[in-house]
């Protein structure tokens, strides 16, 4: 799978999100997943792709070329795909992307996970979302949206088309699963091919 990785770039952050992310980045490799990022060297970004690439894995950087400019790019990346501008990156990574998988992050982590978590709840894609939250970061984000649900401002299905975790291995687990659950079976495609 080509995963999608929303993280943090901030680099006044506590260390213990950059270690999660190289615990992210080994497990995304040692599943034989691919990386795809935005691309930037510093912080957790940095800190996931390089640990991706230390376990064998492949990396996909997706970087307007404002943040090039400034010399932030992960110039290390398998592909390093430069962009335009901001909106044209998201939808590079979007359409590049298997599943989106949320760590800890900013006011960006945030627009990205809203964007995906707004299309898959209105059908407009079935890849699989997990937001990975060892310290509870997001749980007031969680409990705004269930006061949401409760005052009738989202779909019924908006807890439906997202996962949380706390642990890194369930993230993943959780990723596949709902991938596979995608995919046609051996049945269904015995069953198509008969048919």
């Amino acid at each position: 799978m080509f995963i999608c990785v929303f993280l943090a770039s901030s680099q006044r952050i506590d260390r213990k999100y950059l270690a999660l992310s190289r615990q992210v980045g080994a497990e995304l490799a040692r599943r034989g997943h691919t990386l795809v990022s935005g691309g930037a060297r510093v912080s957790c970004m940095g800190e996931v792709a390089r640990a991706v690439r230390a376990g064998g894995g492949r990396t996909v950087g997706v970087i307007p070329q404002a943040l090039v400019d400034i010399e932030v790019a992960d110039t290390d990346a398998d592909e390093l795909v430069i962009t335009a501008d901001m909106r044209e990156r998201k939808g590079v990574m979007d359409a590049r992307s298997d599943a989106f998988l949320v760590l800890p992050g900013g006011i960006g982590t945030l627009e990205e996970l809203f964007e995906i978590w707004t299309a898959r709840t209105l059908g407009l894609h079935d890849k699989p979302l997990v937001i990975l939250d060892p310290w509870g970061l997001y749980a007031p984000l969680r409990s705004l949206v269930e006061g949401m649900h409760e005052e009738g401002f989202t779909r019924p299905g908006v807890f439906d088309a997202i996962s949380w975790s706390t642990e890194v291995a369930e993230a993943f687990d959780l990723l596949e699963k709902t991938t596979r659950h995608l995919e046609p079976s051996p049945e269904e495609l015995g069953e198509a091919s008969a048919g």
